[in-house]
């Protein structure tokens, strides 16, 4: 009697931290929906919304509208959804924080100076780790934003001009 009772009880010993940090996860899904809201990913990343018709079925999955910034070339925004080919699904957690922070990508590429990875460095480690969890837990969305093109390359999508002061 004495076993069945031991294993009980340490079975329900190993159940307790999944339970107990089920609320953790959500919370912090739940953060970083609020955080990719309130710095407008949508707005950039979002097919359509650049055009006013934002396409709600394919949020963050990469935008057809660019940014052409003088000398620099014409940017488009990637697909932020865990699509292995064509999104964030190779990227790890870490990967998007550092991109997110600091502009660089895991090839070593610097993102676009549109993206205000200056302002979103001041993340804190908790808001930027939040943001990478919820990203990760998106619906993958096979959507190939337009390739970048350099500054003498002319663009095949739309883009928007930046103006330089």
């Amino acid at each position: 009697m004495r076993l069945p009772l031991a294993v009980a009880v340490l079975c329900a010993g190993f159940a307790l931290p999944a339970t107990a940090q089920a609320p953790a996860d959500a919370a912090k899904l739940k953060r970083g929906e609020y955080l990719v809201t309130i710095m407008d990913c949508t707005g950039c990343h979002t097919p359509g919304k650049l055009l006013g018709k934002p396409d709600h079925g394919r949020l963050l999955a990469g935008s057809e509208v660019g940014f052409g910034i003088p000398g620099l070339g014409t940017f488009y925004p990637p697909n932020l959804t865990p699509d292995r080919e064509t999104g964030l699904g190779g990227w790890s957690e870490a990967d998007i924080v550092k991109a997110v922070r600091t502009g660089v990508r895991p090839d070593g590429r610097v993102l676009a100076p549109i993206m205000p990875y200056d302002n979103y460095g001041r993340l804190t480690d908790a808001d930027a780790a939040a943001l990478a969890t919820y990203l990760k837990s998106l619906k993958p969305v096979r959507n190939a934003a337009p390739r970048l093109v350099g500054p003498t390359e002319k663009p095949t999508a739309p883009y928007l001009s930046v103006v330089m002061p």
